[in-house]
């Protein structure tokens, strides 16, 4: 069979590289794609907003399954575009992806149906929102309602960090419309925990779960970014967790949707805090997670072409997901200055080096082949995965595989997978 996937970073190539193992699939087509996904798949130039360009070349090229990776074509109704035609695809409807599309739709979804999660109020007026937080208890978390690169959350301590956050969001639109209208919440504490489902509109399978590290630098200081590295699995994530999420979120996120008339299939992301007061749903999201696909996917046993035709026919029941019982560390290679303002154009080397036999992969984000080399082309350049029998021996792993690969003004956190050394 023919494949399409959507996306441009680490995560299509790590959806891309699983994909290629299947016996199913005979070709891959990726649009944009990346430089390293063009060494396995045929890169196409179409961006992931041009729906009707994707939905023609789908049907020029008699495509049999076109897989969404990215949140923005997911919420401005790629799905609907392609179903629209005739043509398979795989991921939620426009009306499903407002999950991950509006956090004020996600954070009174989960209020109606008792799903565990921070109290919070929802602004639309900047007047409004400051006058709340005269009197509301500090620290405080403001979150733009719409996509922000995974940015667009802002961790306030003080009453005056606050304020100059509702600033920064609505009024000066540092995220564009995103900040249109924003969701003021209660600081929670505890351990956060990435958790990955597949869903056919019935039935949900979860994957192995994982740990993402937001801030751009060490001990989690600096600037949120799209993700700098993560491990899986979390050894936070019990199997007491496990079974109150089973009972009290998973399951019943999927079914709050599908009586809100908005039936979901494809990958529901679950960003859970673990507090005192047991698990709560951070926020939602309608994709594979970047950089958890790139730890979460080389554990994964099962073809990933069947568990995506399954959540599409609505057969997720029969399948047995199964993962290894090991451990995956991926550490991203970002360029230095990222998330604000870096250099690009660099030529990448050694990546000749690695070796998946041995555990070892080098995901592609922000790369691009120019004039027969691999150059950087975005903020997170590379992805470094390894596998190791437990996470310690993966993290060692992954931190010797990011001295395989050069280039002028890499940059990495060097905590990645520390708070394991705690368990």
């Amino acid at each position: 069979m023919k494949v399409l996937i959507v996306g441009s970073g680490g995560r299509e190539h790590a959806i891309a590289w699983k994909v290629a193992q299947s016996e199913k699939v005979d070709k891959i087509y990726v649009a944009p794609g990346n430089g390293g996904i063009s060494g396995i798949a045929e890169c196409v130039n179409i961006g992931a907003m041009e729906f009707d360009k994707l939905v023609e070349f789908a049907k020029k090229e008699a495509i049999d399954l076109t897989i969404i990776g990215m949140d923005d074509p997911l919420v401005g109704g790629v799905v609907d575009a392609f179903e629209a035609e005739g043509l398979r695809v795989f991921g939620p409807r426009k009306n499903a992806a407002i999950l991950e599309g509006s956090k004020a739709f996600s954070k009174d979804l989960m209020k109606k149906y008792n799903i565990p999660t921070a109290a919070y109020e929802t602004f639309d007026s900047p007047e409004a929102a400051l006058t709340y937080l005269e009197t509301a208890k500090c620290p405080i978390v403001l979150k733009a309602d719409g996509l922000a690169l995974g940015k667009g959350v802002l961790i306030c301590n003080t009453r005056e960090e606050a304020k100059e956050g509702v600033k920064t969001l609505m009024l000066d639109k540092q995220f564009g419309s995103a900040g249109n209208t924003i969701v003021v919440e209660e600081f929670m504490t505890g351990r956060e925990v990435s958790v990955l489902s597949f869903v056919d509109g019935n039935t949900i399978k979860i994957m192995t779960s994982a740990q993402d590290h937001k801030r751009a630098k060490d001990g989690d200081q600096g600037l949120n970014t799209g993700g700098m590295g993560t491990f899986s699995p979390s050894p936070f994530y019990t199997d007491e967790v496990d079974e109150f999420c089973k009972k009290y979120i998973y399951q019943a996120t999927v079914d709050a949707m599908k009586a809100e008339g908005r039936e979901f299939k494809g990958i529901i992301f679950f960003g859970l805090m673990l507090t005192e007061d047991g698990p709560k749903v951070l926020e939602y999201n309608a994709r594979f997670g970047d950089p958890e696909t790139q730890v979460v996917l080389p554990r994964m046993k099962n073809d990933i072409v069947d568990v995506f035709e399954a959540c599409i026919d609505g057969t997720l029941d029969k399948i047995d997901l199964e993962f290894e019982d090991n451990a995956a560390v991926c550490v991203v290679l970002a360029s230095d200055g990222y998330p604000e303002h870096y250099d690009k154009g660099f030529e990448i080397k050694g990546l000749e080096n690695f070796d998946e036999k041995e555990g070892y992969y080098a995901f592609h984000a922000g790369t691009k082949l120019e004039a027969g080399k691999i150059v950087t082309s975005g903020g997170r350049v590379l992805g470094i995965t390894a596998k190791g029998a437990n996470l310690k021996e993966a993290r060692t792993n992954a931190y010797e595989a990011t001295k395989l690969v050069e280039f002028d003004n890499k940059y990495m956190r060097n905590d990645i997978g520390k708070a394991i050394d705690e368990v």
